[in-house]
């Protein structure tokens, strides 16, 4: 008998995270529709947006893919190649089966969902994957300081460009604050998300 290897059910040894506000679901569109089959990467989204919106965000995404996109809920396993849409307070966390999500409301900023919420909890396992973590278009400064956390323990950053960013307040004060942060266009983006994919 033979056993087919099912990539889905392996740790992914790389991870992307993409942090983004006002102007941010075209630049993710972009990202996701560039994208082939993933192998050894998940990419986890946190896109301020009304909870009510999350699940019809994630079937447009979905529309024609190849990978499996889809909210994150709770106590639900991350698995490999496949890409999340995140809601309110959501965090990775590690049991004795793998990595899982935990959800709840984002009392402290009301942002749904809380970028700097998701990305810090991705920190104390930056020994356990690639990490390459994206701030994108958008008002204000969350997931700056997370990234400056990411950074500082090995992972890569990049954040958009002011000639490229719908709104460019997150991304400037990712500019400003997150040392060697790379600083490239959207179409620059994609490229490097598709080459540290693969």
């Amino acid at each position: 008998m033979t056993y087919t290897l099912n990539l889905k059910y392996l740790k992914p040894s790389k991870i992307v995270l993409i942090g983004a506000s006002t102007g941010g679901p075209g630049q993710i569109e972009k990202i996701v529709n560039a994208l082939p089959l993933l192998q050894s990467t998940t990419i986890v989204i946190a896109q301020h947006m009304a909870v009510g919106f999350m699940q019809s965000f994630a079937k447009r995404l979905q529309e024609n893919h190849l990978n499996s996109i889809s909210v994150a809920n709770d106590q639900e396993y991350l698995e490999n190649a496949n890409i999340y849409v995140c809601c309110g307070a959501t965090t990775i966390s590690k049991n004795s089966s793998g990595y899982i999500f935990s959800q709840a409301k984002s009392p402290v900023n009301a942002f749904n969902p809380d970028i700097n919420t998701l990305f810090n909890s991705f920190v104390p396992y930056s020994k356990d994957f690639d990490i390459l973590s994206v701030i994108l278009t958008g008002i204000g400064q969350d997931g700056v300081e997370a990234c400056k956390i990411l950074g500082q323990n090995g992972s890569s950053c990049i954040t958009e460009s002011q000639s490229s960013a719908i709104v460019d307040g997150m991304p400037s004060r990712a500019r400003k604050e997150v040392k060697d942060i790379k600083v490239l266009d959207i179409a620059q983006i994609v490229d490097s998300i598709k080459e540290f994919c693969y």
